[in-house]
């Protein structure tokens, strides 16, 4: 759930094709956050916010549905195909017991955002802060099973990914036109606004025991389909979910930048998912996309209205589309970010990419 210069296609392709990181398999993988980053535990509760039925789905041929807002896989199970290990189940999934624990869980739900006001037209789903709740319900469960020291250790050694921020944009802010939120601030008061409830979120997940946590920015929300079908004549980004944005994750990097200060660490790296999909967005000619502003599968103009249901426009060739639905990434897509996580400069992953936090960690841990 948005730039100047352009990664060549080359080194798109080659970041896109890297080998995992096998020294790190061992290593456990936690996700909070919303739609981008859920793998399917909304498919448990009674909730709108929900992919668990057909053409959502990796093994589309088969209609076997997995609770991905993608047409495949989404960011968090290819970075564990990067940290050689199987995805991190569901927490609400009843298979996440004994050895599944020590792989992790995925804690985020479709539709929520930083303030718990958000996303509250969806009812059933799991809030922030129930999330980090949930966490330390993990966490009493995999002491039973390993043990206070060595729970400790998998807590404190795992990777950790949030992605939060553009559900307070599009399903509060923007939501309604006169919503409760803007009449109570301006744009440029809110966005601080969030960003100090982002901050106490940042600072109880490090409380709980997270020690390396990708923090993701908001991506190009003014040019997904759903906006584009409300705001857009021809097919320019509607320019207030721009605004916000650019207004939002500036604001994102330097709250994480005084975090890490005051801890005296980087625990938080933040990654520019804003430039890294809007890369693709301006060229898509260099990573192969044929179409960047209408969705694979919807209704509408764009087809970008509605949900993406067996009875919406599909398109053919999922590999031409940089969007599945009115506001989620196609899987390749997908992998062109989790590239960049991987390998990218400074001016996409700051102070570091992934791989050089797996190779600082794997290091550090020989020491």
């Amino acid at each position: 759930m948005v730039a100047a210069l352009v990664v060549p296609l080359l080194v798109g392709l080659l970041a896109v094709a890297a080998a995992p990181a096998p020294a790190s398999a061992a290593r456990a993988f936690f996700v909070f956050g919303d739609s981008l980053v859920d793998n399917g535990n909304n498919n448990y509760l009674i909730t709108t916010a929900r992919a668990d039925a057909p053409p959502y789905g990796i093994d589309y041929p088969t209609h076997q549905a997995t609770g991905r807002f993608s047409n495949g896989l989404n960011i968090p199970d290819i970075i564990s195909e990067h940290l050689g290990a199987e995805p991190a189940l569901p927490y609400l999934s009843p298979e996440l017991r004994g050895d599944k624990l020590l792989v992790g869980a995925n804690f985020a739900s479709a539709g929520v955002g930083i303030l718990n006001d958000t996303g509250v037209q969806f009812v059933n789903i799991i809030r922030i802060g129930d999330q980090l709740q949930y966490f330390r319900e993990y966490q009493r469960k995999l002491r039973a099973l390993v043990g206070e020291e060595q729970a400790k250790r998998i807590v404190n050694g795992a990777l950790v990914l949030i992605t939060l921020g553009g559900n307070d944009f599009v399903n509060n802010y923007y939501l309604v036109p006169m919503s409760v939120r803007s009449r109570q601030y301006a744009i440029q008061d809110y966005v601080p606004f969030i960003i100090s409830e982002y901050r106490k979120i940042l600072s109880r997940l490090y409380e709980l025991g997270a020690r390396r946590v990708i923090v993701t920015g908001t991506g190009p929300l003014g040019c997904v389909p759903a906006e584009l079908a409300l705001h857009s004549r021809r097919g320019e980004c509607a320019a207030e979910l721009t605004r916000a944005v650019d207004l939002y994750n500036p604001q994102l990097v330097n709250m994480v930048r005084g975090l890490n200060r005051v801890i005296g660490a980087d625990v938080f790296v933040t990654a520019n998912t804003n430039r890294m999909n809007f890369d693709y967005i301006s060229n898509p000619q260099n990573y192969g996309f044929t179409n960047v502003q209408v969705a694979c599968c919807g209704q509408g103009p764009y087809n970008g209205i509605g949900l993406c249901t067996a009875a919406s426009n599909v398109c053919d060739d999922r590999e031409a589309f940089a969007f599945w639905d009115a506001f989620h990434p196609t899987e390749k897509a997908n992998r062109i970010v989790v590239g960049q996580f991987m390998h990218g400069s400074t001016e996409y992953m700051h102070p570091m990419n992934l791989s050089t936090i797996l190779a600082v960690d794997d290091e550090e841990r020989r020491l």
